[in-house]
């Protein structure tokens, strides 16, 4: 799957980009028809420490799956997202499975 990863006023390093195009693959696993991603990577502006923020968007046929996240880490942040993402992935799964 094609990953898009973005982070705003911050460089992500390799190691969070290595992390999140792994546990983004793993979605395929729920959902094969995944075609892309996209990632955006946001520090919040608060004194609070959940102020890393990650909003996931997978493209799939005819649909689009938009998730935001915030944690205290972006590891945190994108693998709560990915979760929810598996989720609804299963959700429409089922939905296009025919019934019988």
């Amino acid at each position: 799957m094609k990953v898009n990863a973005q982070s705003v006023n911050f460089t992500a390093d390799g190691k969070l980009i290595g992390f999140i195009q792994n546990r983004l693959d793993k979605l395929e696993l729920f959902y094969d028809r995944v075609i892309s991603s996209d990632v955006y990577l946001k520090l919040d502006n608060t004194s609070s420490k959940e102020n890393k923020i990650a909003e996931i968007k997978v493209n799939v046929p005819k649909d689009k799956f938009i998730v935001k996240k915030q944690c205290k880490s972006f590891e945190e942040a994108v693998d709560a997202a990915c979760s929810s993402l598996e989720r609804q992935l299963l959700k429409r799964k089922r939905k296009l499975r025919p019934q019988t």
